[in-house]
């Protein structure tokens, strides 16, 4: 820890696996200002070494309870957010949980039951919400810079993480860009029609396309592998005005504008299309998104004004990755307008 935050409180803090991901949430946590890491949870120890020196590692979420824990960051494996999640919701603990939220919708749906019946902080971990590309995005398009919004269009891959072993593509990575496009629209899906294959001999999916559209009419397309030596992180925004690119692993974002060029060519002036006009790279703060939404979640456990992701709206992450595999597999279009005011979570 490092400091104290405004409410001159300091918060106790722990980690529930050091994996790949957890290792990083070790990282951040160990450094943040108001918070104190006290301890980590994982059952095969820390081979790695990646919890910090002066921090005790424990084998059991119980043991990290017996300490005094105001919050903890769930970073095992996505089978294991659920009864980890139930187990600190009923020691009163507020969770920041990775994403997905849980394997499966029944799950995602008992951890929010969980935390929202005992009044608690939960969020989820959707990384991409606070990459700086996505943040300047969403806040331009909100703006009305772009108009009319026509089409998002992601493409993240790359190759295969051989620590990813109990889910697919689909929960792993496309929840990413499920969440990013709905956050930074807006919007919500209203349908999905979706192709997987597995060609890497896992039990799971390492490809999908996906095509969507959003409550709004927005065509969405999803391109997400572990099957390419090119590692790709794109968000494609196109609209009247222009098109943004994010490109998200070095958080630039670039806008292309519709140019207006004059014709006296009769046949053309009655089609209304675009031409190539100006190109303009913005300059972006680059702060690192693991510790901006770590310092949110702090905030908000505190009960300061702060923007997480909420439980709710990681179960509808899980709910729309579902119907991209239902489609999948049934090779149908299906239907995932959502059943509530998207406004309410």
């Amino acid at each position: 820890m490092s400091g104290t935050t405004a409410t001159g409180r300091t918060l106790r803090a722990g980690l529930i696996g050091v994996g790949a991901m957890g290792r990083h949430h070790a990282r951040v946590l160990a450094g943040l200002d108001g918070v104190e890491l006290v301890a980590v949870v994982d059952p095969a120890g820390d081979p790695a070494g990646s919890a910090p020196h002066d921090v005790p590692v424990v084998p059991a979420v119980s043991d990290l309870v017996a300490k005094g824990v105001d919050y903890a960051v769930i970073a095992c494996p996505t089978a294991l957010h659920e009864p980890v999640g139930l187990e600190l919701a009923e020691a009163g603990v507020c969770a920041l949980i990775e994403k997905p939220l849980a394997h499966s919708v029944e799950a995602a749906v008992r951890l929010v039951d969980a935390f929202e019946s005992r009044g608690l902080v939960a969020g989820v971990g959707h990384i991409e919400r606070f990459n700086p590309a996505l943040q300047s995005l969403r806040q331009r398009l909100e703006a009305g810079e772009l108009g009319e919004v026509f089409q998002v269009v992601t493409r993240r891959q790359g190759p295969f993480p051989a620590r990813i072993a109990d889910v697919g593509v689909v929960k792993d990575l496309a929840t990413h860009d499920i969440d990013l496009t709905g956050w930074v629209t807006g919007r919500d899906y209203a349908s999905v029609a979706a192709r997987v294959v597995s060609k890497s001999g896992r039990l799971h999916e390492d490809m999908v396309a996906v095509v969507g559209q959003l409550t709004d009419g927005t065509m969405v397309n999803h391109l997400v592998n572990w099957l390419s030596p090119l590692k790709e992180r794109s968000t494609v925004v196109t609209g009247d005005r222009g098109c943004f690119v994010a490109d998200t692993l070095t958080a630039d974002l670039t806008f292309y504008a519709n140019g207006a060029v004059n014709t006296e060519w009769e046949a053309l002036r009655a089609f209304r299309g675009v031409s190539e006009g100006d190109m303009i790279r913005y300059a972006i703060q680059k702060r690192e998104p693991l510790q901006v939404e770590h310092e949110r979640f702090r905030d908000a456990v505190l009960g300061l004004e702060s923007d997480i992701v909420t439980l709710r709206q990681g179960l509808r992450t899980v709910e729309v990755s579902a119907a991209v595999l239902e489609s999948a597999h049934s090779g149908r279009t299906v239907d995932c307008a959502p059943a509530h005011d998207a406004a309410a979570v």
